[in-house]
C-alpha cells in the first residue's frame, strides 16, 4: 500500500463523504460551463430568471449558479481536512440546500426574487441534496470507520502507550 493510499485509508468516514460531496459540485459547477451539456448555452446570463440555459436540459443555470456551485465544491476539498469541519459542511450544506428548495418552491419562478434561476427540477434536487447531506452529516458511523478498508488509526493516544506502573 502506498502512502497516499495509507493516508486516504486513516480518513474518517465524515471526510470521505464531505470529499465526495465536494466533487459533485466541482462536477455540477463545470459542467454548467459545457456548451453541449448545458441547452442554449448563449443564453446564459449572470443571474436571474431570464437565462434560459439548461445543465443536461432540466435544471436552468445563470453564470452565478454555476459559480456558487463551484465555490461550494471548493469549501468541501477544505471541510474534508477536519472530522469537525468535514460534519458542519454535510450539516450546514444540507440545510442550506433545503433551504433554497423552500424558497425555490415559495417564489413566482418568473418574478425578480428568483435571484439563482430555479426550476421545479431545481428544486427537488435541492431537495435530494439537502436531505443526503444531513444524513450523512449525522451518519453515526461518520467519526468511527474508515472510508477504505485499511489500517485503523488508534483511537487515543493511551491505547498506543503502555505506562508501566510505579511501585
Amino acid at each position: 500500500m502506498s502512502a497516499d493510499d495509507q493516508i486516504f485509508a486513516a480518513r474518517r468516514r465524515a471526510q470521505g463523504y464531505a470529499l465526495v460531496v465536494a466533487f459533485v459540485f466541482l462536477i455540477i459547477g463545470v459542467l454548467g460551463f459545457v456548451p453541449g451539456l448545458t441547452s442554449n448555452y448563449s443564453t446564459i446570463l449572470r443571474a436571474g430568471t431570464d437565462s434560459h440555459a439548461y445543465l443536461l436540459g432540466f435544471f436552468q443555470v445563470s453564470l452565478v449558479h454555476n459559480a456558487v456551485h463551484l465555490a461550494f465544491g471548493v469549501a468541501g476539498v477544505f471541510a474534508a481536512r477536519r472530522l469537525l469541519w468535514s460534519r458542519a459542511y454535510l450539516a450546514g450544506g444540507g440545510s442550506l440546500y433545503l433551504g433554497l428548495a423552500v424558497y425555490g418552491m415559495l417564489i413566482d419562478h418568473h418574478s425578480a426574487a428568483n435571484i439563482l434561476p430555479v426550476n421545479n427540477a431545481d428544486n427537488w434536487l435541492h431537495v435530494t441534496l439537502g436531505v443526503v447531506m444531513l444524513l450523512l452529516a449525522v451518519d453515526p458511523r461518520g467519526g468511527q470507520r474508515p472510508l477504505l478498508p485499511g489500517k485503523r488509526p488508534p483511537r487515543s493516544r493511551w491505547h498506543r502507550v503502555r505506562r508501566p506502573r510505579e511501585p
